[in-house]
């Protein structure tokens, strides 16, 4: 029982490009971890994430490299989640982050009808009222999920894994 994350460049096209990260999360994991590789094989790791505390509703989440160094960290705004799920996503020299689902309705209702998880969402994420980057959840079979990065200053691996989290914790 995991879920699994294959990450592309997207291409001009539409079309996806080549992998750059791939994750599987273990579900009803007793503290949340979760390890992004650089492909499928599992060969090399990119970075990871690991919840620093085991329940904690605000609990906050760091973002590691390879070597396990800090790259940054996010926490779920618990608060603020109850009606519109936000994200605080901070990194090393830069002003935090904050995002937030896009739509007031498609976040309301979700929360009323758990049978619809399946409802496209899309999260904004801004520095100081300025586009940093987007996730957006598609329609389709399987799960696909488009992530725009506005400030290049933003380290990838950061982005990547917020982008995983927002799918992988986005009901608890």
């Amino acid at each position: 029982m995991q879920n699994r994350y294959v990450v592309h460049v997207g291409m001009p096209d539409g079309t996806d490009g080549p992998v750059v990260a791939f994750a599987e999360q273990k579900r009803m994991a007793f503290k949340e971890q979760v390890t992004l590789y650089t492909d499928e094989s599992k060969q090399q790791v990119l970075a990871g994430f690991k919840a620093r505390k085991v329940i904690d509703l605000g609990s906050g989440y760091d973002v590691v490299d390879h070597a396990g160094a800090p790259i940054g960290s996010f926490r779920k705004d618990f608060k603020q989640s109850l009606l519109r799920s936000t994200w605080h996503v901070e990194q090393p020299g830069l002003p935090p982050a904050v995002g937030q689902e896009r739509s007031m309705p498609v976040a309301i209702l979700r929360r009323i009808v758990d049978e619809l998880s399946w409802l496209p969402y899309h999260f904004d994420f801004t520095i100081g009222g300025l586009p940093a980057f987007s996730v957006q959840k598609r329609w389709g079979l399987r799960d696909r999920y488009v992530v725009d990065v506005a400030d290049l200053r933003l380290d990838r691996r950061l982005v990547v894994a917020m982008a995983v989290a927002v799918d992988a914790l986005q009901s608890r």
